[in-house]
């Protein structure tokens, strides 16, 4: 069996889709046995793993795609990617990691009908549709009708794997510190949390690429409104060894996003054991459970007393174990079987 994974979005580092490729790549690498795997990469992210097949991403690829006829199974990892083998005779999955375009205020509705008409041409053209929580998959339901088709909810792994190695930053806290990490963009939700700084002695630290500059000038805003100003540290993209470094070191993981699909970096923080305070939207509460502390609304009191609560109920319970147990319940070795079963299921005769 030749399965080609399509890793067109590695071309932006620092993302999640860019570690989903990765980690699940690694993880098919190890698995594979007499199946022939394909990596379709973007230019800057070429031999990324190691000696491999790989079909290279060129933007004229959009219109012809490369090397289909040679392939059993091409796996499209991103819902909106441009690079989809329409009208080609190869089986198809497609894995969804979210729909949010369809909250998307900015969008026109003329712009979230035609996304989703395209997403519901992929999907009937797919064989097999995967997404990475039950709350993805419910979203999809509500508002495109998938018949029969195979659907499977495969969750993502845990990023952080032993032995994880930290890198402390240039210009380390200078106290304890909340932690926080994504792209700064509204539905991240950032400015509630300058508010979490009222009457004690933490800083902020946000890390990640900044893609709405009026975004962070929001979150600034409160910052200043609330005198913390010279508390909230914006650091920009991290490596991972540093981002181990902030989930090692922090007092507590925050994360009062709006829309996620999964939310890697909340089983990150969860991996060592950390207390993970959430909003109680989207996938949060799948992925955290009755191990994580959540914001009932972001009103700045409510906020600042379930900061409170969570870290002296964390103090006297110690679920740390608990917590790192939880995390460790998502696999991308896990991951990696899946995707390889729903594979072979397309093609029974080629086990």
């Amino acid at each position: 069996m030749k399965i080609l994974l399509d890793c067109e979005r590695m071309k932006f580092r620092h993302t999640g889709l860019y570690y989903f490729c990765l980690k699940l790549g690694q993880a098919l690498q190890r698995q594979v046995n007499e199946e022939e795997l394909y990596f379709y990469t973007p230019p800057s992210a070429k031999n990324c793993f190691g000696p491999a097949k790989y079909i290279r991403q060129h933007s004229i690829d959009k219109f012809a795609l490369p090397g289909v006829k040679k392939l059993d199974v091409w796996h499209c990892t991103f819902q909106g990617s441009s690079y989809f083998p329409f009208r080609k005779k190869i089986h198809k999955v497609l894995t969804i990691h979210d729909i949010n375009f369809m909250n998307e205020g900015k969008l026109t509705e003329e712009k979230k009908s035609k996304y989703l008409s395209l997403l519901a041409r992929k999907i009937q053209q797919s064989d097999h549709i995967t997404t990475i929580s039950q709350y993805t998959l419910n979203e999809v339901k509500r508002v495109i009708d998938l018949g029969d088709k195979p659907v499977s909810v495969v969750y993502n792994g845990c990023n952080v794997e032993p032995p994880a190695r930290a890198a402390k930053p240039a210009h380390p806290p200078g106290r304890p510190f909340l932690f926080t990490i994504g792209t700064i963009l509204e539905k991240k939700n950032m400015h509630v949390l300058p508010a979490l700084l009222h009457n004690n002695n933490f800083e902020l630290i946000i890390a990640g690429v900044t893609l709405d500059e009026n975004y962070r000038q929001r979150v600034i805003d409160e910052a200043l409104k609330w005198k913390v100003i010279d508390r909230v540290i914006f650091t920009g993209a991290v490596t991972e060894d540093q981002k181990i470094w902030y989930l090692q070191h922090c007092e507590a993981f925050v994360f009062p996003s709006l829309a996620e699909g999964f939310g890697l970096p909340v089983v990150e923080a969860m991996y060592f054991g950390k207390p993970v305070l959430l909003s109680p939207l989207s996938s949060l509460p799948e992925i955290g459970g009755d191990l994580a502390y959540y914001f009932d609304n972001f009103e700045p009191e409510h906020m600042q007393r379930v900061l409170t609560d969570s870290l002296h109920h964390y103090n006297m319970t110690q679920p740390y174990a608990a917590i790192k147990a939880r995390a460790e319940q998502f696999s991308w070795k896990a991951a990696a079987a899946q995707y390889l079963a729903i594979y072979h299921s397309l093609l029974p005769e080629k086990r």
